[in-house]
């Protein structure tokens, strides 16, 4: 009697609790740093009992601002905080607030069921840590999970997008003794414009001293023949 007690009060203490298997999560969960992309808050139900009736998503402080697609059924709070250091923007009014965290509210997401809710920003530029959005998820009987945790093994992660490396960025990996220099390109780019001229030069030197050859041929051809024939005297003439 005992025993099927304690597993009774089990089976309801699992019951009334949210099970840590699913968690609220972001995705795509993963994004080129200084990308814009629409986002999707996944918020599946954990519970067997109530229904998830407020979400409320911090964001990280290098994020400034965000658009949120509307989702009936549910009304939607912002809260802003003051930037330290505003941002100047030329020719536009200096950015001083940032945006602090989103609540969803009024709506029921019933046991069994998931919410998602669009929202997009700019992963920030030069960002290399993921980005963390702690969340609290209410539920109607007064139950709250707490997404806060940073670690990504955790039983209540924070919802997060990894930030991937600009495409092309990346240093690339060459063989050093391939590797040209501006300066050794130039030498070699020098090299081979002197190494044309004197071919240029010992080309035309060869065909001047041909031609010179020939006219030296043709003059004394012409001497020769200009020269007058000997008569043969005959002995005893």
């Amino acid at each position: 009697m005992k025993s099927k007690l304690i597993l009774l009060t089990a089976l309801a203490a699992l019951l009334a609790a949210p099970v840590a298997s699913a968690h609220v999560t972001l995705n795509p969960n993963e994004w080129e740093a200084g990308g814009f992309a629409r986002f999707a808050v996944r918020v599946p139900n954990e519970s067997a009992m109530a229904s998830t009736t407020e979400v409320t998503m911090q964001f990280p402080e290098n994020v400034i601002s965000a658009r949120f697609q509307d989702v009936p059924g549910w009304e939607r709070t912002i809260q802003m905080a003051t930037l330290d250091t505003p941002i100047e923007e030329e020719g536009e009014e200096p950015i001083t607030e940032r945006l602090a965290s989103v609540t969803w509210s009024g709506g029921e997401i019933e046991p069994g069921e998931f919410q998602e809710f669009g929202v997009s920003f700019q992963v920030p530029e030069g960002a290399t840590e993921p980005l963390l959005f702690p969340t609290l998820q209410t539920y109607s009987d007064g139950e709250v999970a707490r997404w806060i945790a940073p670690e990504e093994e955790a039983d209540t992660p924070a919802p997060r997008v990894a930030v991937l490396a600009v495409a092309g960025e990346e240093p690339a990996t060459t063989d050093p003794t391939e590797t040209i220099t501006d300066e050794g390109a130039a030498a070699a780019a020098a090299g081979g414009s002197e190494s044309g001229g004197d071919g240029e030069d010992r080309a035309n030197l060869a065909l001047v001293l041909g031609i010179a050859g020939l006219i030296a041929g043709l003059a004394a051809l012409g001497v020769a023949l200009s020269r007058p024939r000997r008569t043969t005297t005959e002995v005893g003439s």
